[in-house]
């Protein structure tokens, strides 16, 4: 016999023991695959002295106990018999005595909790958003939620007309979040603004760190996916972030280290691919240089991250929240989700995310442009900050002479007061002076910030 490796769809045994049963059943419930009886783990051929007998209870025993056919092989080398079983991937699920094992890798799992509920709906076609849930009805979901996503569907233009004017419950239908009279559990995700009642974990948690121990404050976005989305991304924006203030003759414009719609579609996506059946938040991990974006989530099982951050399809692990999301306008149908931020990153001038795959979960790590930081690390610039507000009201001064404490305030984005400040400073530093009465009179320039020079 050829071409004889242990890997994971193969497996040596010296001996035959009923409990490689397991294995067997571990096989059928994964891709299939092979056990060799009689080959030792150095590879090597020691043979079995009951070969022949095995090859009538071996299958016996796998179709009584599993309900299984499997192809036992007679095999002689160097006149030493062995056997080999050959295992197909069965599409349903097989159990060994009401346990259900699986292949992965080279070891083989008993599924228990989450794991075998995700196996059994796979092999059944089922998706873990499709399952329905009893004692709710359309009655008891959120309002402003849905009124939110209809919303959002008109602007995206996805839908027509008519979706536009049906009611809750055919809205629902029209989504495929009704299964006979009970409602699916992507419908209390995407609409309640209580889903975690049904789905613990599902909200974002969001964290400014100075250091992996050092936790400064840190918020949490509860509610329907609907409403998540939007207040997550405002409250990283508003709070998390700071922007870098630069002028276009006097018109303020703010620039934050990472692009927003990048950001917006790493999220968008952490919502949708989530597994929601294991009880942890998304995590949204704020750093001076870095943002990580986590959720508990991952890839197809026959991708790698160079599937996912090429050209791919789309394979959403809750297609319906998906489908939903896509009407809104929320996130692209094509598997673009990578494509989309890697290219608003680079118009930005920003490194395109670090992408991670574990067991542990699903991870995008943001950078900012080198020298740019984010969240408190501004805070430590705020001695430069006085001369960067002073540099700023001199170039609205030179644009416009007469502009107001008020109007400079509202386009810098300080208070009155602190403007006074810093021209009152300014003057007496000989750098502006003011010529004429408060209303009626204008600024003059002497000289630059840093001149000390009085003409």
């Amino acid at each position: 016999m050829k071409n004889r490796f242990e890997d994971q769809n193969t497996e040596w045994k010296e001996s035959w023991k009923d409990e490689y049963l397991k294995w067997i059943c571990g096989f059928a419930n994964a891709d299939g695959g092979k056990i060799i009886v009689g080959n030792n783990d150095k590879n090597e051929i020691t043979g079995i002295t009951n070969a022949k007998k095995l090859m009538n209870d071996i299958p016996n025993q796998v179709r009584d106990i599993m309900g299984m056919i499997i192809d036992v092989n007679l095999h002689q080398e160097n006149n030493k018999e062995f056997l080999e079983i050959k295992v197909d991937p069965y599409p349903y699920p097989i159990n060994y005595k009401g346990e259900y094992y699986y292949r992965s890798g080279s070891t083989k799992q008993l599924l228990k909790g989450s794991a075998l509920d995700a196996f059994l709906l796979k092999k059944y076609g089922k998706t873990w958003d499709s399952v329905p849930v009893p004692k709710i009805s359309v009655d008891d979901f959120d309002k402003g939620s849905i009124e939110l996503f209809k919303e959002k569907a008109a602007f995206s233009g996805r839908v027509d007309e008519k979706f536009l004017k049906l009611n809750d419950n055919e809205i629902f239908d029209k989504l495929n979040l009704i299964e006979g009279d009970y409602i699916k559990r992507a419908a209390i995700l995407l609409f309640h603004n209580n889903p975690e009642r049904w789905v613990t974990g599902a909200y974002v948690k969001i964290g400014f760190f100075m250091s992996n121990t050092d936790l400064r404050y840190q918020d949490e976005i509860h509610g329907s996916l609907i409403e998540q989305s939007d207040k997550s991304i405002d409250l990283i924006y508003t709070k998390y972030l700071k922007a870098d203030i630069s002028y276009r003759g006097i018109q303020r414009v703010e620039t934050f280290p990472y692009p927003r719609t990048a950001v917006r579609e790493a999220l968008m996506n952490a919502l949708v691919h989530k597994d929601y059946s294991t009880g942890v938040p998304i995590q949204i991990s704020v750093y001076e240089d870095k943002i990580y974006m986590w959720n508990d989530g991952s890839l197809p099982q026959e991708w790698t991250l160079e599937n996912l951050l090429g050209k791919h399809s789309s394979k959403p692990f809750n297609p319906l929240i998906a489908n939903a999301f896509f009407r809104a306008g929320m996130i692209e149908s094509w598997g673009r989700g990578v494509e989309l931020i890697n290219s608003e990153c680079e118009k930005a001038g920003v490194p395109k995310p670090e992408y991670s795959n574990k067991p542990s979960g699903l991870t995008v790590i943001f950078t900012p442009k080198s020298g740019e930081m984010s969240g408190e690390s501004s805070q430590k610039s705020s001695q430069k900050s006085s001369q960067k507000s002073s540099q700023k009201i001199i170039d609205l001064l030179k644009a416009d002479s007469h502009i107001t404490t008020t109007e400079i305030a509202e386009i810098i984005g300080i208070t009155r007061r602190a403007v006074a400040k810093n021209i009152a400073k300014l003057q007496n530093e000989g750098i502006i002076k003011r010529i004429g009465p408060d209303k009626g009179g204008q600024w003059v320039i002497i000289s630059k910030v840093g001149d000390n020079t009085k003409k």
